[in-house]
């Protein structure tokens, strides 16, 4: 019975993975810098303001937490969202603003996201995972600026269980 030799000093493809490898990967970049326009990053107006604020730096080092925030240690877990709604991009590098119709009057700001999704969101997708996850619930006042609020327990459990 013949069998497959596989003593040849000669690889399989005489060189040709190489080329088609390189091939592929330049259309996937092309097609991924091709593929979504940049969303507009939202800005939202505190209410309170402070000396050192979520963004500013002391020193050398960017402040990733403040007064109103909820700091919690998440060891790379992810980060779900409990209702349909809107992601947007934070003025505050790292920092996401979700928004959902279910609590109207309201707009949360995850910072410390791993690679963090932008766009309609549905219940239960998961957002990105963090090593630290900074929370911070706003409540929109009257004249347009945002309040900071303390969040409810039950709205982060179901961000961090699916």
């Amino acid at each position: 019975m013949p069998g497959i030799a596989l003593a040849s000093n000669k690889p399989p493809f005489k060189g040709c993975w190489c080329k088609t490898w390189v091939s592929l990967m330049a259309i996937a970049l092309l097609g991924t810098a091709c593929s979504q326009a940049p969303r507009p990053v939202r800005t939202v107006p505190i209410q309170q303001s402070w000396e050192l604020q979520l963004g500013s730096t002391v020193g050398k080092h960017r402040i990733v937490g403040g007064l109103g925030d909820i700091s919690i240690e998440m060891k790379g877990d992810r980060v779900y969202l409990p209702f349909d709604g809107e992601v947007q991009s934070n003025d505050v590098p790292g920092c996401y603003i979700y928004s959902t119709p279910d609590v109207p009057a309201y707009l949360f700001r995850l910072c410390g996201l791993k690679s963090g999704k932008t766009g309609r969101v549905r219940s239960g997708d998961t957002l990105g995972s963090a090593d630290y996850l900074h929370f911070a619930a706003l409540r929109r006042q009257p004249d347009g600026t945002w309040a900071l609020v303390e969040p409810s327990k039950e709205m982060l459990e179901r961000m961090l269980s699916k």
